[in-house]
C-alpha cells in the first residue's frame, strides 16, 4: 500500500464539510489566487471555455468570470459541498455581471468529463496536489484544451508545512502530511504530457499563528485534512498531542509559531503538433526561479 496515495472519499468529505468555513479561512488560496490573475493580464488570450479544476467555493472562478465575460466557465470540484456554495455565491455574483455563464461539474481532476480539444484556458488554483497521479493528470489537462490552449496553475512544493511535519516526526508510526511534488519534476511531467514550452517558478509565503491549534483549525477550515492512506483512523492520543506541542514550540519565532507553504506556479502551452521526421514531438523547456 502507498502511504501517501490520496483516499478520494476522505478528501471529498472533508472538502465537502469545510465548504461553509471554507472563505473564511482560505486566505492563503485567495492570495495565491490574486498572484495567479495578475499573471494572467500579460497573456493575450480569449478564451471561450474556461474550466477552473478544483473551485472550492468559486471565489477563482468569478475572477475569471469577471475578466473574461464572453466566456462559459466549467466550476469543476471533487467536493459537491464546495459546489452547492459555488452555486450560493455565483447566484448573486451573475446578477452584478450579466452574461456570466458558469457551469457546475462535480469530478475529479485526474478523469475529467470534458470533450477534447474543448477548453481555451485551464486554471487550477491550489487542487493539484491532491491528484494520486499527477503526470496522468497533465496528459488529462493537455487532452481538453484546444492547440495553443493555455494551462496556468499553482501548487504546493516539497517545503510545505516543514515545521508541522518536523513536529510531528517521532510523535507516532502514522503519516499525518500529504507529499508534494518537486517545481522542477512537474516541469518535466508537463513536457512529457506535451506540453509546450513549460515556466515554473516558485515563492515561499508563511502564515503565523498564536499556537498549533490554530494551524491545525485553520487547514481543517479549508477542508485539508490528511486524507492519504498511512494516517490514522483514530484520534491522537494525549501523549501523542503533548510532543506535538513540545516539538512546535521549539520552532516559535518572535511569539508566533510559523506554518510556511511552498508555491509552485506553472504555465504551459498546447502546441500546434510538431513533429520530426521519425514522428518524435519537439518540445522546448525553461525554468525560472
Amino acid at each position: 500500500m502507498n502511504e501517501f496515495e490520496i483516499d478520494k472519499k476522505a478528501l471529498r468529505r472533508a472538502f465537502s464539510r469545510s465548504a461553509s468555513t471554507y472563505d473564511a479561512t482560505a486566505v492563503l488560496q485567495r492570495e495565491v489566487c490574486t498572484r495567479m490573475l495578475e499573471r494572467l493580464d500579460y497573456v493575450k488570450l480569449k478564451p471561450a471555455r474556461i474550466l477552473d479544476a478544483g473551485c472550492g467555493t468559486g471565489w477563482g472562478g468569478r475572477q475569471l468570470a469577471e475578466k473574461y465575460p464572453d466566456a462559459q466557465v466549467i466550476a469543476l470540484d471533487i467536493a459537491i459541498g464546495m459546489l452547492q456554495a459555488t452555486h450560493q455565491r455565483s447566484s448573486w455574483w451573475g446578477k452584478l455581471f450579466a452574461g456570466t455563464r458558469q457551469l457546475p461539474v462535480c469530478a475529479d481532476v485526474e478523469a475529467l468529463p470534458v470533450a477534447a480539444n474543448s477548453l481555451e484556458l485551464v486554471w487550477s488554483n491550489l487542487a493539484l496536489q491532491w491528484c494520486n497521479d499527477l503526470p496522468a493528470t497533465f496528459v488529462e489537462l493537455h487532452r481538453v484544451l484546444n492547440v495553443e490552449g493555455l494551462l496556468m496553475f499553482s501548487t504546493l512544493g516539497p517545503d510545505t508545512l516543514k515545521e508541522l511535519r518536523q513536529a510531528f516526526h517521532g510523535v507516532d508510526d502514522y503519516n499525518h502530511l500529504n507529499r508534494f511534488a518537486d517545481m522542477h519534476d512537474i516541469g518535466d511531467m508537463l513536457v512529457q504530457a506535451g506540453f509546450s514550452e513549460p515556466v515554473m517558478d516558485m515563492e515561499y509565503l508563511t502564515l503565523t499563528y498564536d499556537d498549533v491549534r490554530g494551524v491545525l483549525q485553520d487547514l481543517k477550515g479549508i477542508g485539508a485534512n490528511n486524507a492519504t492512506s498511512g494516517r490514522s483512523k483514530g484520534l491522537m492520543g494525549k501523549q501523542a498531542w503533548t510532543r506535538l506541542l513540545e516539538n512546535y514550540e521549539k520552532l516559535r519565532c518572535d511569539g508566533k509559531l510559523p506554518a510556511t507553504y511552498e508555491v509552485v506556479y506553472g504555465h504551459a502551452w498546447k502546441p500546434v503538433p510538431r513533429v520530426t521526421r521519425d514522428g518524435s514531438a519537439i518540445i522546448k523547456t525553461s525554468f525560472k526561479l
